[in-house]
């Protein structure tokens, strides 16, 4: 059966392009919603009346598209949302400008102003608690002994002198603690505190980082603690 074409045609809007046409054009990156409901409408118009289109063909077409077009309603969505909770994020990382968060590391920075502060992960319990103060090269600087049992997580400070009383150089430091459990002297793992002096804004492909005073950038989700600010 001959379809006349110039009738169909006809029916057209003026200036209006055909399915194909509008395919075949260069500043359309994609095909829309319209684009499909018209490219079935002309497939419903050049079918063959002795051979209709199957429904159940036309509503599984349909079900993939909107199927399809919903994901990517949703994927705009999520990215909306992501924008959101980034900026969220780096509102509430912002605020901990000046202020000293426990980190998971050994490592610290003596700035020749303020006391560095840290913790000790005792566990269960260990006695004769020492923490050893190291500089960069391995070298032995200050030692603190923790007097008692200890148990749990328990915060000591060192005042950035050394074991001769004098000031420390400024710089880094590493912390390393040993205790006796059960009668043998172990190696117990060490926190450091450390103070935030300004935030590096992320994005989705990257995490926001607080800058640590003599230390670097830290994702902010590693941050363990946030350390009460002082009274003025």
């Amino acid at each position: 059966m001959q379809v006349n074409n110039d009738y169909l045609n006809g029916l057209k809007w003026p200036g209006e392009q055909s399915p194909a046409e509008k395919a075949a054009d260069n500043s359309r990156a994609q095909l829309e919603q319209e684009d499909f409901f018209a490219l079935l409408t002309q497939q419903l118009a050049y079918q063959d009346p002795f051979k209709p289109a199957d429904n159940s063909q036309m509503i599984a077409q349909m079900t993939s598209f909107t199927t399809a077009d919903g994901i990517s309603n949703m994927s705009q969505q999520l990215s909306g949302l992501s924008e959101v909770m980034t900026s969220s994020q780096a509102l509430q990382a912002s605020s901990l400008v000046g202020q000293k968060v426990l980190v998971p590391s050994s490592m610290t920075y003596w700035d020749n102003s303020e006391p560095v502060d840290g913790v000790v992960v005792a566990g269960s319990g260990a006695s004769n608690v020492m923490v050893r103060i190291e500089n960069e090269q391995g070298e032995l600087v200050r030692t603190i002994p923790l007097e008692g049992d200890q148990r749990g997580n328990v915060n000591f400070t060192w005042d950035g002198l050394n074991d001769a009383g004098e000031p420390a150089a400024t710089g880094k430091y590493n912390i390393k603690v040993s205790g006796l459990i059960d009668g043998q002297r172990e190696e117990l793992s060490a926190l450091a505190f450390a103070r935030v002096n300004s935030v590096t804004l992320g994005s989705a492909d990257s995490p926001t980082l607080v800058n640590l005073a003599g230390l670097g950038g830290l994702p902010l989700n590693q941050i363990l603690e946030i350390a009460s600010r002082k009274a003025a």
